[in-house]
């Protein structure tokens, strides 16, 4: 049987699927990773990337299959630099580190429309601590490790190193030392074969092609099947993410809302925002998912409204780097107080797609739900509800399936990027919104709170309540 190995490097462990052509997985495996915090810091040692992909790909080959491919996935934005070889020479500063402030601020006083956490104002920050080296997305690590040379990175993971995917050069203002900067090449374009030395330590055949991949917000997005114009996937984990499929960029001046080039010459326009599942378990340490959803069931609406922020700073639907968490109400028990944040993840999410319908984006395609929170029946349904559109959650909702479905596309098996992942995503349940006007009060009451901050835009929140106005109409 034909199999093609998707290879995810997330923020907690490293996730390796095995999946035939019609999405059957074969195999699974993964390993932890850990990380350093320290205030707004946040590094990785790269070196446990490839034992951690090592342990995970052993786990995951199936003995008689035949691996014609993979690809790997990894965090937006995590940099580190290394030799001329792909040796690590300085950390990895993970996606959401924040030390690079003085370096962003000036690399957007040049024109540059970068945040702080991007990967080009950490990139900076690593030149002036370690000096000179080659700047190196996380995948890169590995893939040098797999073909055993150093190899170019993709559009995708370079996007938040200013990379220009419109005319597929890097700028002549990146403020970087020559010599720093990668080649870039399109996702899905075959970077070279697995060595005898990675055979040997991943049990993966020598010989088989490496593709390069996408980022891991992107490879959900595969993952979903959400690439056929105005398809959008919904990637809640800690964090929540927004991508969905057109044929032509999303312009925001703002720079909330940027786009990946797809594999296929198309564009993901998406942005990731700071609210996500990652507060609940903020609050709750230790509890049981299901059993407080089912308490919350009975607190529809809360007696509190939330803007539940995982960490300060919010960067999408709206630019608010000074954003707190907002609980407005006073909840009457920890299930009321669940029931708020399960509520107000959905306000937000719904407020995503406010926005991008306020920037002109297609939203006409079908919405799904993937990341670890898909994995709630009722957090499901109550999304589809408060955003009042049908959605649909696939069998598997990992990043690694993605990068699984790029492996089959740059390996020649599918004409298109969205036939490989339409032959290999199954989807498990269909949701329709039911209880829309239910929620109406309370995200009104929050739009309005959000904008009396300053957070966000006053024709942004009034496109909001027009929008909820018509979805609530004569209900």
């Amino acid at each position: 049987m034909e199999s093609w190995l998707g290879i995810d490097l997330g923020t907690q462990g490293v996730r390796a699927l095995l999946v035939a052509g019609d999405g059957t997985v074969l195999g699974s495996g993964t390993a932890p990773l850990t990380g350093r915090r320290d205030g707004v810091r946040h590094e990785q040692d790269p070196g446990q990337w490839w034992d951690a992909v090592c342990v995970a790909s052993r786990q995951a080959v199936s003995t008689g299959v035949r691996i014609c491919g993979l690809a790997v996935c990894g965090t937006s934005g995590t940099v580190l630099l290394t030799d001329t070889s792909g040796e690590p020479v300085s950390p990895a500063l993970m996606y959401d580190d924040g030390r690079a402030g003085e370096q962003g601020a000036s690399a957007r006083a040049a024109g540059l429309r970068v945040q702080d956490t991007w990967a080009l104002p950490k990139a900076r920050w690593l030149v002036e601590a370690y000096g000179p080296g080659r700047l190196t997305h996380q995948p890169d690590v590995i893939t040098a490790r797999f073909v055993g040379r150093a190899v170019p990175t993709d559009s995708s993971h370079a996007l938040k190193t200013a990379y220009d995917v419109e005319r597929d050069a890097w700028p002549d203002i990146l403020g970087l030392p020559e010599g720093a900067l990668p080649d870039v090449v399109r996702p899905g374009t075959r970077l070279g074969e697995v060595c005898v030395a990675a055979a040997e330590a991943t049990g993966i055949p020598a010989g088989t092609p490496v593709i390069a991949g996408m980022t891991d917000g992107c490879a959900a997005q595969i993952a979903s099947g959400a690439l056929r114009e105005g398809s959008w996937n919904s990637v809640l984990g800690t964090t929540l993410v927004l991508k969905g499929a057109t044929s032509r960029p999303v312009r925001d001046p703002t720079g909330v809302v940027y786009n990946h080039r797809a594999p296929d010459g198309g564009w993901l326009p998406g942005g990731a925002s700071s609210v996500g599942a990652g507060v609940l378990t903020a609050a709750f340490s230790g509890a049981d998912p299901a059993a407080m959803d089912a308490t919350a069931a009975a607190f529809e609406p809360s007696g509190a409204v939330a803007y539940p922020l995982v960490s300060p700073g919010e960067r999408f639907p709206f630019l608010a780097p000074d954003a707190t968490a907002v609980v407005l109400g006073e909840p009457s028990c920890d299930a009321d107080l669940w029931a708020a944040l399960l509520q107000g993840v959905a306000f937000a999410e719904r407020l995503c797609l406010d926005y991008l319908h306020y920037l002109g984006a297609p939203l006409d395609g079908p919405l799904t739900f993937t990341g670890g929170a898909a994995r709630s029946p009722y957090w499901n349904q109550l999304r589809a509800d408060i955003l009042g559109r049908p959605a649909r959650v696939p069998e598997q909702t990992e990043p690694a399936l993605g990068m699984a479905a790029l492996a089959a596309y740059g390996t020649g098996a599918a004409e298109s990027p969205a036939d490989a992942a339409e032959r290999m995503v199954r989807v498990r349940t269909e949701l329709e919104p039911s209880r829309t006007v239910r929620f109406a009060g309370p995200y009104a009451r929050l739009v309005d709170e959000l904008e009396a901050r300053g957070w966000l835009p006053s024709p942004v929140a009034a496109h909001a309540r027009a929008r909820l106005n018509l979805d609530t109409a004569g209900s």
